[in-house]
């Protein structure tokens, strides 16, 4: 009983001096540690920032993450007590040091992501598509973000810790930068962005998408994070130090199982006009769209000259905004990857800007054309991409990407369920999926599918 008692007093001590010990040592953000999993946000924070000389004053929490994946929490923190030298005149007229602790008066706030996944089965595909998308989340804190100019303004990671266990599964721990001191409005839900937020956030897309325009090239492709199963299944692993190959969470690689159901299900107008086979073609129109719209390094593809980075899960919830609302700053970069930037705003369109700033009415027809509110949102994006990105896109050829986008977008959502401005991008569907010149030019494209 009494050895029980005392595992029970400094077992938890044993463990937080270890952990605080190897973060001493390893000083770089991408630190890999064999941390212990489930420890306590507290502990990982306190080591975590000692690194920086920083001690945790406080930790709360914001959120769990879904179905028990980890945390993220608030940490306030401080600079260490300095120790200074101060000399005072002794009795005997000669001076004496004594040493003085500094009271730091600074107090910043901190995001800690921390995830500490369940075990799951080896084969199950939502699973490695979370675990892979943390491990991605963090090499773009840590290797690429710091590439970033100021103009497109993300989180900044102070540090971070990444431990592979042999069961496939990770624990993976970042101290970000937060936001809400220079970005305090929280983007929220779609009714809450007004349309100047609307307007800085579509800035930042067209800075973010054209400045990696021209540097995706740089990127390592044997590196580049395979669709999850794909991955897991890599003879020789990348270990995760990179991005997705193909940006975002909804392309039809990961999604087999919803577009079946979507295959079957009669009740959806959508299940005839994307799964059945085009003529002359052995797909459908939903796999010639998917097949388009797939980045790809080891072959010319017909995207390869305009995929950049995107963002991958784009909407309101996943920025803040300064005060005025003239600026903004994105975050959650779990699915960034390779893609076209019109995916991106495919799904902001559709579930972050307010609808008047699309259409002039709520009454929207069932068969739409690029109406101007559209159109206007779509050259303020189109012309500072080429402007950031120093390339021509023919004005022509973006619109064709974009219908292209917003029909697998409309894929994705029919086969999950709908949400945001639904009345809006179905219309607009109905319209592209009519449209003669489209469908030519998406069989063009697709020819040697």
């Amino acid at each position: 009983m009494h050895s029980h008692r005392v595992l029970q007093v400094y077992l938890p001590i044993v463990l937080l001096v270890l952990l605080i010990g190897y973060a001493i040592r390893h000083h770089s953000p991408s630190t890999t540690s064999a941390m212990p999993n489930k420890l306590p946000p507290q502990e990982v924070a306190s080591a975590l920032l000692a690194e920086k000389d920083l001690d945790v004053l406080s930790l709360s929490l914001l959120q769990s993450l879904w179905a028990g994946y980890g945390q993220i929490c608030r940490v306030a923190a401080s600079p260490k007590p300095a120790s200074t030298n101060v000399q005072r005149p002794s009795a005997d007229g000669s001076t004496q040091k004594d040493s003085v602790m500094s009271t730091p008066k600074d107090t910043h706030s901190y995001i800690l992501k921390l995830i500490s996944p369940p075990s799951s089965k080896r084969n199950d595909e939502g699973h490695i598509r979370k675990i892979l998308s943390y491990q991605i989340e963090q090499y773009f804190y840590t290797q690429l973000a710091p590439q970033l100019p100021a103009t497109i303004p993300v989180a900044k990671c102070l540090a971070s810790i990444n431990e592979q266990r042999p069961d496939g599964g990770s624990t993976t721990a970042m101290i970000l930068s937060d936001l809400a001191e220079d970005f305090p409005v929280a983007g929220e839900k779609r009714a809450a962005l007004s349309h100047k937020q609307a307007l800085s956030a579509l800035d930042w897309l067209s800075n973010f998408h054209g400045f990696w325009w021209s540097r995706v090239d740089d990127l390592d492709s044997s590196q580049l994070v395979l669709p999850p199963l794909e991955q897991a299944k890599r003879k020789t692993p990348s270990n995760n130090n990179s991005v997705w190959l193909n940006g975002g969470y909804t392309y039809l690689a990961t999604r087999q199982s919803e577009y079946q159901n979507l295959v079957h299900d009669s009740d959806s107008e959508w299940s005839e006009a994307l799964t059945r086979p085009v003529a002359n073609r052995n797909q459908s129109t939903a796999e010639l769209v998917a097949a388009f719209l797939a980045p790809s390094t080891s072959s010319k593809t017909p995207i390869d000259h305009y995929q950049t980075l995107i963002h991958g899960d784009v909407k309101s919830e996943n920025l803040f905004t300064n005060t005025p609302g003239d600026q903004v700053a994105f975050y959650d970069f779990q699915y960034v990857g390779l893609g076209l930037g019109v995916c991106d705003l495919a799904k902001f369109f559709t579930c972050s800007v307010p609808l008047e700033m699309l259409v002039p009415s709520e009454d929207v027809p069932d068969i739409l054309a690029m109406d101007e509110g559209e159109r206007v949102l779509l050259e303020k994006y189109w012309s500072n991409l080429k402007s950031v990105g120093g390339r021509e896109y023919e004005w022509g050829i973006f619109v064709r990407h974009w219908e292209t986008a917003l029909v697998d977008w409309l894929r994705f959502q029919a086969s999950w369920g709908f949400w945001g401005n639904t009345e809006w991008l179905e219309a607009r569907v109905r319209s592209i999926l009519g449209d003669e010149g489209w469908r030519e030019f998406l069989m063009d494209a697709t020819a040697s599918v």
